[in-house]
């Protein structure tokens, strides 16, 4: 079993920067594809971004794309998102979530493909 834990929410002004940081217990964090998805008040929860295994491939959703970075460093078991350019729009609760198929060379954008995920962390975006 996998355990995930969110840190790195807060409040920022528009136009600034927050990075999130999901740890990651268990064996084989390495070898697992993960994801970025956030739920705002009143809307479903939505994707944000992915990252492969090894971190060559990543998605991102048209909304963050140039704003956002998705990376890892497995051998901290971790998984960032910087998030640059914060708009009003952006906040949210943001959960990490992970695929355990190992060493698959793509990622994977849709909610239903994760079987774990963190309780999340809150991001204010003020105007």
């Amino acid at each position: 079993q996998v355990q995930l834990v969110e840190s790195g929410g807060g409040l920022v002004q528009a136009g600034g920067s927050l990075r999130l940081s999901c740890a990651a217990s268990g064996r084989s964090f390495s070898t697992y594809s993960m994801g970025w998805f956030r739920r705002a008040p009143g809307k479903e929860r939505e994707f944000v971004a992915a990252i492969s295994w090894n971190g060559a491939s990543t998605s991102y959703a048209d909304s963050v794309k140039g704003r956002f970075t998705i990376s890892r460093d497995n051998a901290k078991n971790t998984v960032y998102l910087q998030m640059d350019s914060l708009k009003p729009e952006d906040t949210a609760v943001y959960c990490c979530a992970v695929k355990r198929l190992q060493y698959y060379s793509g990622t994977y954008n849709y909610q239903n493909d994760y079987e774990y995920w963190g309780q999340g962390t809150q991001v204010t975006v003020s105007s």
